[in-house]
């Protein structure tokens, strides 16, 4: 009879593009993953994991799993592959890249990668080392989170945000634009132990989420006005006296044209744009202005619209009006990641940019390599030229199901001249294009490190299991390409230890007594901030300037060029913006393109699904049964129009694409709007054709985001 081994646990996180950062417990038997945890010592986490991540196990064992490198045999899309040796995949590869670089140069070679992993090794520090030595084309990776770091950036500075473990001292909270109970879900335990010590929670959203429904206060303002309903709040605070004038005079620059900026929004004019009544509007701004403690919980959702580098900027200036920052449970929360003092120059290695002189972009006309955005793929497969791109490598992203305007990116992946390589877990939409697949670790089979952007831990990744099958970690694989390509550089020998430990070479009181070795022995550890939870910005800090001559800090150190918060920006202004915050209606609405908008009438949204992680998990069988089917809510009004009841399969269409989708009808959203959530891949919608055949591949208005929610539809019964 053959003895049980025992089960061991192992200290570990999850990787993937949430503001959560779980810590998690891998439970592994006789070298299988058996099941994940929570990790129960992690007082954010507190043992608790999502429903995406609670079976982990599915996903790394799944029936799409990669496990040795391939070629192509067939024709593009087919699915047609033999299997190939690694040494037979590295060779292949470089000497294609030396015969396309030999031809039209290194620019004609592009990476493809985003957030598959956000983990310092696997993702930041392969995101620039062989591709900057090699002088290859960069990526602007926009698609998240630029727009709202742009506008962030006009108002406080890169700048962190409030600790989300402080919102349980809050006593009025905004979420705005984000759902919380399926993108944050860690943060809601501390809003309601807030709720139960009496702070009054309000959902900001175009959609009734999970979240709406546990807020005290739902408001459902039409989609993409949400500057019009920041700037009319503070316009009625100045009006009413309720700003802090104090705080504003020392604390931040041009309030007062700020000032007069908002008051151009007066409450009828701030209600006609955002669809909400005069008496929401003031109630909103009154008790925002006068509980004492008011925190805002804002999205990146928001951002993915024409103007939503201008919609946060906008929202970002309301806790200065009042003088939020500075106090217990007050503020704002965008991102966290600007308190990591991460070594971010030992990992991105900067000094790489550069090129053999037989290869240098100078040679082809540029003294830097050019740069493509990740949004506009389609385009630069397609369109771009001198030169156009010649080879595609894919890794941490799947963008044949991500990227917006899908249809136009797929027609550039099929393209018969293209070599694309594609690093990968799971045989994705983009796999299936591929030239040659090579096969990738999941989390639970490699080392990294984590921090976070929705809270102040950082977290050592240490691997579970043995890699399946003939799997490798990106910075393995870039390692082993880059010294086949003939680059001799140390980096190219670093492993993913010396990677962390580099990490972590830091001098920042934040980090005191965190080293590899403690994260070893405890698996995270919490910034070393002055007070738990943190309160940033509560007192002065002193400029090397001031140090210098010897005067004390006036500034509370947010990262604008004053160090105050600049309500007026002349950052802004030189970058061609105006200096103030202002509302510009979406680029596809009846107010800024009223032909558009008659053709097609409703503004269709499309956020993440609550059971996927973009299209990380869509294809966890257990997970898709949760979400059932590609779905579209639609209100009430609308369907009666078009003659739709619930359950009615839909044709949704405009000029990019159309999609099938199954109707839920009801009173979720305005009429006018629809909802949609994402990311199902092609391989699993109808007609293989999934929502992002709809969403247009327009930049933002700043930072060069994406523009997922600026997108107008019309639907009907298919069988119409």
């Amino acid at each position: 009879m053959t003895p049980i081994t025992e089960e061991i646990q192992i200290k570990t996180a999850c990787p993937h593009d949430c503001p959560d950062t779980c810590s998690m417990v891998a439970f592994v038997r006789d070298g299988t993953l058996t099941r994940v945890a929570g990790n129960p010592e992690n007082p954010f986490t507190r043992g608790n994991l999502c429903r995406k991540v609670a079976h982990y196990e599915e996903r790394v064992y799944s029936k799409d799993r990669i496990l040795h490198p391939l070629r192509r045999t067939g024709p593009k899309g087919s699915s047609e592959f033999k299997q190939i040796s690694w040494d037979e995949a590295i060779a292949e590869i470089t000497d294609r890249w030396r015969q396309i670089i030999q031809e039209s140069g290194p620019e004609a070679i592009l990476p493809y990668s985003y957030a598959g992993t956000m983990g310092i090794v696997n993702m930041s520090a392969c995101d620039g080392r062989l591709w900057g030595r090699m002088g290859a084309s960069q990526l602007l990776r926009t698609i998240c989170s630029a727009a709202a770091e742009a506008g962030y950036g006009y108002v406080n500075g890169w700048s962190g945000g409030m600790d989300p473990e402080g919102f349980a001292n809050s006593k009025f909270i905004i979420a705005w634009g984000t759902n919380l109970s399926s993108t944050n879900v860690h943060l809601m335990p501390i809003i309601r132990e807030a709720q139960a010590k009496g702070a009054r929670f309000v959902v900001i959203d175009p959609y009734r989420t999970r979240t709406a429904q546990a807020a005290d206060w739902f408001i459902q303002p039409n989609p993409g006005t949400d500057a019009a309903l920041a700037l009319g709040m503070a316009a009625y605070i100045f009006q009413q006296g309720l700003h802090n004038e104090a705080f504003l005079e020392q604390h931040t620059i041009g309030w007062r044209a700020f000032r007069d900026r908002c008051l151009e929004y007066p409450l009828a004019r701030t209600a006609q744009i955002t669809g909400l009544s005069e008496d929401t509007i003031t109630e909103l701004a009154r008790a925002y202005a006068t509980s004492g403690a008011s925190a805002i919980r804002l999205g990146y959702g928001m951002s993915r619209t024409s103007h939503g580098g201008g919609m946060v900027r906008a929202i970002v200036t309301l806790p200065a009006v009042i003088g939020a920052w500075g106090k217990p449970g007050s503020g704002l929360l965008l991102s966290a990641s600007a308190h990591f003092p991460i070594n971010r120059q030992r990992v991105k290695r900067p000094d790489l940019m550069r090129s053999p002189d037989d290869e240098s972009p100078v040679k082809w006309g540029r003294k830097r390599p050019r740069a493509v955005n990740m949004n506009q793929i389609g385009i630069a497969l397609t369109a771009l030229n001198d030169p156009p791109i010649r080879a595609l490598y894919v890794y941490n992203s799947n963008p044949a199901a991500v990227a917006p305007n899908s249809s136009l990116v797929m027609e550039g992946l099929r393209r018969e001249d293209l070599f694309t390589v594609v690093h990968e877990q799971m045989m994705t939409d983009t796999a299936r294009l591929a030239d040659i697949i090579l096969p990738a670790t999941s989390q639970m089979e490699c080392l990294d490190l984590m921090t976070s952007y929705g809270q102040l831990y950082i977290n050592l990744c240490t691997p579970a299991i043995a890699p399946l099958g003939e799997s490798r970690a990106n910075i393995d694989v870039l390692n082993s390409l880059a010294k086949a390509m003939g680059y001799t550089d140390p980096v190219f020998d670093e492993t993913a230890e010396d990677v962390i430990r580099g990490a972590l070479d830091t001098d920042s009181p934040l980090m005191a007594g965190i080293t590899y070795e403690y994260l070893q022995e405890h698996g995270y550890a919490k910034l070393k901030t002055t007070s738990n939870p943190y309160i940033p910005y509560a007192e002065p800090v002193q400029t090397p300037t001031e140090a210098a001559n010897g005067e004390h800090g006036k500034s509370l150190g947010f990262r604008t060029g004053s160090g105050k918060i600049e309500l007026y920006s002349q950052r802004a202004q030189r970058d061609g913006y105006d200096p103030l915050p202002d509302y510009y209606p979406p680029a596809e609405s009846a107010e800024a393109d009223p032909e558009l908008a008659f053709r097609y009438p409703v503004n269709l949204l499309s956020p993440a699904a609550h059971h996927f992680l973009n299209s990380t998990f869509s294809n966890v069988e257990s997970l898709m049964k949760s979400e059932r089917e590609p779905r579209i809510w639609v209100n009430t009004a609308d369907a009666a129009k078009r003659g739709i009841t619930d359950g009615d399969m839909l044709r949704v269409w405009n000029d990019r694409g159309e999609t099938l989708l199954r109707a839920v009808v009801g009173e979720n959203v305005r009429a006018g709007v629809a909802w949609s959530p994402s990311i199902w891949w092609h391989r699993d919608s109808p007609q293989e054709k999934s929502i992002n055949v709809l969403t247009p591949d327009r930049l933002t208005d700043m930072g060069g985001g994406s523009t997922f929610h600026t997108n107008l539809v019309q639907f009907a019964r298919a069988d119409a």
